[in-house]
């Protein structure tokens, strides 16, 4: 059984709404819409009960495939949205961090510490591989919440490579376009084979 999250904004407001889960078709490399720059969201449109929903089957469809991020382009909607969710018990990574579980609206970022952290990204438009990335290994993230209210974040290593990595599918950015090194891009079984320490 997978997780639902009710958005915070219908709960705090006392709402009572029948609310349907969909999984959402992800889009794959190739896709034109996964390089495309995603738009800001008005403070309007954050509040609304279209985003709100939207923001709900996102986090099912990161549910169901075993994600810890997902934007909201990787669903064909070109609008600047993350949705995270970090588990120890993660089928696709093994995380040792505490759980982060988080919306994040209009986000851009700020690097704090731009020494290079190595991570095995994998990405769930592009189904089946992995990728060696360096990305900055400590960042700060400006957003907007559930409630269009102005937060940040600071991360370092394993969080602030899944704050990156979901943030630039905003701007039409993959992963694979950042690998360090070519050789070290591999499907999931030989990954697990040859790569895994």
């Amino acid at each position: 059984m997978h997780a639902h999250f009710l958005p915070l904004s219908w709960r705090e407001l006392g709402c009572r709404a029948e609310i349907i889960m969909a999984i959402l078709k992800v889009a794959q490399l190739g896709h034109p819409i996964l390089r495309r720059m995603a738009r800001d969201l008005t403070s309007d449109e954050i509040c609304s009960l279209e985003v709100q929903s939207l923001v709900n089957d996102m986090r099912d469809t990161m549910a169901e495939y075993g994600g810890v991020g997902l934007a909201a382009p990787q669903v064909h909607h070109s609008v600047r949205i993350a949705v995270l969710d970090i588990a120890p018990d993660n089928p696709r990574y093994e995380i040792k961090e505490s759980a982060v579980s988080q919306v994040l609206f209009n986000a851009r970022v700020t690097v704090l510490d731009d020494t290079p952290y190595g991570f095995w990204e994998g990405c769930l438009s592009v189904h089946g591989l992995r990728g060696y990335v360096e990305r900055p290994r400590r960042v700060r993230v400006d957003y907007l919440d559930v409630q269009a209210q102005p937060k940040s974040i600071e991360a370092e290593d394993f969080l602030a490579v899944v704050l990156q990595h979901e943030l630039d599918h905003l701007d039409g950015v993959l992963y694979v376009d950042k690998l360090a090194d070519p050789t070290k891009f591999a499907f999931l079984e030989e990954y697990a084979r040859y790569h895994v320490e």
